[in-house]
């Protein structure tokens, strides 16, 4: 049974910094590619970041480009999402998504692609 879980959500003042992780266990997690979604009130899930299963390769949004960083750590089974520089409109609920591939190149940057989820850990910024 596959289990994925996000740790490390929070209530951070604007400007401030969070550092979300994510677990999965019960797959070959250097097999899957990972990814992170949010969800704010009112809207559509919509994709943050992902990396492919070598993490040579990622894709961000461009509302977070050149505040966040996802990485993986293999050997740990753990996915991360460093975000600096926090808005207001970062608020949101943040899922970790995984799929398991062999294609190198994948990357989820659409929830189709995602098998599976976490229960999602939240984030707010205040003004």
């Amino acid at each position: 049974q596959v289990q994925v879980v996000e740790s490390g959500g929070g209530l951070v003042q604007a400007g401030g910094s969070l550092r979300l992780s994510c677990t999965a266990s019960g797959l070959a997690f250097a097999d899957a590619a990972m990814g992170w979604f949010r969800q704010a009130p009112g809207k559509e899930r919509e994709v943050v970041s992902c990396i492919n299963i070598g993490g040579g390769s990622t894709y961000y949004t461009d509302s977070v480009k050149g505040r966040f960083t996802i990485s993986r750590d293999n050997a740990k089974n753990t996915l991360y999402l460093d975000m600096n520089s926090l808005k207001p409109e970062d608020t949101a609920m943040y899922y970790c998504a995984a799929t398991r591939t062999t294609l190198q190149t994948l990357c989820l940057v659409n929830q189709r692609l995602v098998d599976y989820w976490g229960q999602g850990t939240q984030v707010t910024v205040s003004a």
